[in-house]
């Protein structure tokens, strides 16, 4: 490694307690997508210490903050981490204000974001750069608590469900041309590629509409919306032999609402739904057949029905060429002493959705993936194993990674950049976007009259 990469490492060990104490502080105090104002605000303070002038309030809470004082300006690097945690009560941690908890290490990767920028802010190492790294905490990537979000796209607040995707919607994306990105393992390794493809997916709500009646005292009176979910979730289970293996396809839901009493016809069932994919031909096919099953369910039951779907995310493209990535990785580990993935050249699509996979298709994306975390990713025994791991060597790689991207004219960011090819411009993800976005209503019939 050169000077300024020892430098980078020596800035992030001098500042080692004071990252972690962030890493620690965002991780108890864990906040929902589009409600992440702590944590936002926290990440744009400790910027502002470092003499940024950070963007906030970006799709509702985002931040965005470039890096001045480079030696040139022309290529842009998206150093990104995610705010938002997961609705999980019974954490060790859990955030008893919000009932959130850090159980997908979202905050090991804003922390990471953090090391980084106290990094590569320094006066001497600043000067290397030809080009600007740009900071951003992303909000919402898990696509839960659909109903606040719902509410929020009815106040025009944000148009679709992911942080990324509002990113690319309002502009924030506009002037970059390549982004960094990290996600959190269990695994028992210190780090590795995170460049497999993964599935994208729309997100559905289901409504139906019965009639309340006593349940035992005159059930023919009534028009029972939870028999028609249940028919409708039958139905769907007799598609899934229609979907491809190599598609992989993962439909998965819950009753949200499913009546008021047990002695009363229900009148009013909810069901909630992602329907994934590894690619977009497969999304809609899927989203298809469920559409259908919900409707056999309606019509079969003579319940009303109301389906809402709303775009997700998109399969993750794998980055074309990821040397800049493995010697970045090889070398941090050399370095450290740590193990690398050995399965990080696995092309499995994962059943998983991220809305990484949004930036995918328009930008070039280079992601890695670092350990120091145990437990199971989304239950509540996911904790911090290793905060050296989890916290300084995602710093670490962060920075080595946009150093290495920018510097010596931001040679290998300028080659990265011109051979990638986009899936769509942003017009294009636009228009798939709102293709996604449907509404589909079959009114309820009344009951024939009885003698």
């Amino acid at each position: 490694m050169d000077a300024i990469e020892q430098r980078i490492f020596q800035l992030i060990d001098e500042h080692a307690e004071e990252i972690k104490e962030f890493g620690r502080d965002i991780f108890h105090h864990a906040e929902l997508g589009y409600q992440e104002h702590r944590t936002a605000g926290k990440f744009a303070e400790a910027l502002r210490r470092l003499g940024m002038e950070p963007q906030e309030g970006l799709a509702v809470t985002g931040v965005k903050s470039e890096l001045t004082g480079t030696r040139d300006q022309k290529i842009r690097v998206a150093v990104m981490g995610e705010l938002d945690a997961l609705p999980i009560s019974n954490a060790a941690h859990t955030n008893s204000e919000t009932g959130a908890a850090h159980c997908c290490g979202h905050h090991a990767q804003l922390t990471g974001v953090l090391g980084a920028a106290i990094a590569l802010s320094d006066p001497q190492i600043k000067a290397s750069l030809d080009g600007t790294p740009v900071f951003m905490a992303v909000p919402a990537e898990e696509c839960v608590d659909l109903e606040f979000k719902e509410q929020l796209v009815q106040e025009g607040k944000i148009r679709y469900f992911g942080g990324k995707c509002e990113f690319i919607r309002i502009g924030a994306m506009d002037d970059i041309d390549l982004v960094v990105g990290h996600h959190s393992s269990t695994g028992d390794f210190e780090a590795g590629l995170a460049n497999s493809p993964s599935t994208g997916f729309v997100s559905k709500t289901v409504k139906y509409k019965g009639k309340a009646s006593h349940a035992a005292g005159a059930p023919q009176k009534g028009v029972d919306a939870l028999n028609a979910a249940a028919l409708g979730m039958h139905a769907l289970e007799l598609q899934r032999e229609s979907f491809r293996d190599k598609d992989t396809v993962r439909v998965h839901g819950f009753i949200s609402k499913g009546g008021e009493a047990v002695n009363v016809i229900a009148d009013d069932v909810v069901l909630q739904y992602l329907v994934r994919a590894g690619n977009i031909p497969a999304i809609r096919d899927a989203n298809y057949k469920v559409d259908r099953a919900m409707k056999a369910g309606a019509v079969g039951t003579g319940a009303g029905l109301e389906i809402s779907t709303t775009p997700g995310y998109l399969p993750t493209v794998p980055l074309y060429d990821t040397a800049l990535l493995e010697s970045a990785i090889d070398d941090v580990l050399d370095a450290t002493g740590g193990r690398r993935d050995p399965n990080d050249h696995d092309m499995t699509v994962g059943g998983g959705s991220t809305d990484y996979g949004d930036i995918s298709y328009v930008l070039p994306l280079l992601q890695f993936h670092t350990g120091g975390m145990c437990g199971s990713g989304h239950n509540p025994n996911y904790d911090v194993a290793n905060e050296d791991i989890a916290y300084l060597l995602t710093a670490k790689l962060f920075a080595l990674i946009t150093y290495r991207l920018l510097r010596d004219g931001a040679k290998e960011a300028q080659k990265l950049k011109e051979g990638f090819q986009p899936l769509f411009s942003k017009k294009e993800y636009l228009e798939y976007m709102e293709s996604m976005l449907e509404k589909t209503v079959i009114e309820m019939e009344e009951p024939p009259k009885m003698a």
